[in-house]
């Protein structure tokens, strides 16, 4: 699929425009997902893009996903493509599991989340509390990691085998508790370099790359509002006040296109820590710039439930949290720069690349 980069947004576009237009976005939120465009997507072979066509995904890599889930964040679109490809369908085909039919669900790591499995092949036993799990209650399956006398394990379990407690993000998109309690799952020993820092530097990337894509929209939405809105005899973009919203809106919107996509391009095989973390902090600072700017820009119509622009910034506040915040990741890149040392940081920064990597 990667041969095909650049259409493949442009095909997402043309698939979930209408299932996932303004109205649509409105009629979903109570429902915690949007299931029209998942069932469009998944008929497409979106949903599994990243994933080996061996273990029923659809092939392509990680930048070719990225594609796809900056269109789902342009439309705001509440469909879990980042969770079934790039987390559950990533450890399940790494550990030489198929991808069951979707949609397929993984939690990774909240801070107050246990699972413990116990037995063996014959007779495996799990008990788990995890916290909000994206869009757990549509999921066929929930996939985890759950440790067996300390060593992790990839865990499938069906949904009729877990309990799910409703919950929500502010934009409306489930994120669900999950009780198991001794639940036979399937289980196999987890590869090398499947853990929850891996689980949790994929999510940072698929949501860096849907709030690049909402930010984008966000751009074009203020730049089409102001371009036709008239106060005083003239159209408000022409006001030096306005101006300044639309430059900074721009601003911040190419910077964390720009971070996504080096991001993206650069995870061959693997998202890297530095860059996954730089496209992190950049949309998640870009998330609260933007977001007051557009919104000052659009005056009260911007506050609207109906209107475009709210359903894109509440996405944004919300997806700017998961997988770890702009602090997390700016710690976590702090510590990789001090512990490659100063002669790596300019080469780092100027070319993109690990000193002794070229």
């Amino acid at each position: 699929m990667s041969e095909h980069r650049g259409s493949i947004a442009e095909a997402v576009a043309g698939i979930i425009g209408e299932l996932s237009g303004p109205e649509a976005v409105r009629l979903a939120e109570p429902h915690g997902w949007n299931e029209p465009a998942w069932r469009a997507l998944a008929e497409a072979a979106f949903t599994t893009v990243a994933v080996p066509e061996e273990h029923g995904g659809s092939g392509g890599d990680i930048a070719d996903a990225c594609e796809v889930l900056t269109a789902v964040g342009r439309f705001a679109a509440a469909v879990p493509v980042a969770e079934n490809c790039l987390l559950a369908g990533w450890a399940l085909s790494s550990a030489g599991l198929a991808l069951p039919g979707g949609p397929v669900t993984m939690a990774v790591g909240h801070p107050a989340d246990t699972a413990v499995l116990r037995g063996n092949t014959a007779s495996w036993r799990l008990n788990a509390r995890l916290h909000r799990v994206p869009w757990a209650r549509q999921a066929t399956h929930i996939a985890l990691l759950a440790d067996l006398e300390e060593v992790p394990h990839v865990v499938l379990v069906p949904h009729a085998d877990a309990e799910i407690q409703p919950g929500s993000n502010l934009a409306g998109e489930a994120r669900d508790g999950v009780v198991v309690d001794a639940v036979v799952p399937h289980a196999v020993p987890a590869p090398a370099g499947i853990d929850t820092g891996t689980l949790r530097l994929r999510g940072a990337l698929g949501r860096a790359a849907a709030m690049s894509g909402a930010l984008a929209r966000i751009n074009e939405l203020t730049l089409a509002y102001t371009g036709t809105r008239q106060q005083f005899g003239r159209t408000i973009d022409r006001f030096q006040a306005v101006q300044r919203h639309i430059v900074r809106i721009a601003e911040h919107a190419n910077a964390a296109a720009i971070a996504v996509e080096a991001a993206a391009a650069n995870a061959r095989p693997l998202p890297d820590v530095f860059d996954v973390a730089a496209a992190k902090i950049v949309c998640g600072e870009a998330s609260g710039i933007v977001a007051a700017a557009a919104h000052q820009a659009h005056g009260a119509i911007g506050m609207t439930k109906e209107y475009e622009l709210g359903q894109l910034t509440r996405r944004l506040w919300s997806w700017r949290d998961e997988f770890g915040t702009e602090a997390l990741w700016s710690e976590l890149l702090g510590e990789q720069l001090a512990a490659a040392g100063a002669a790596a940081l300019w080469p780092r920064i100027s070319t993109g690349r690990v000193v002794g990597n070229e």
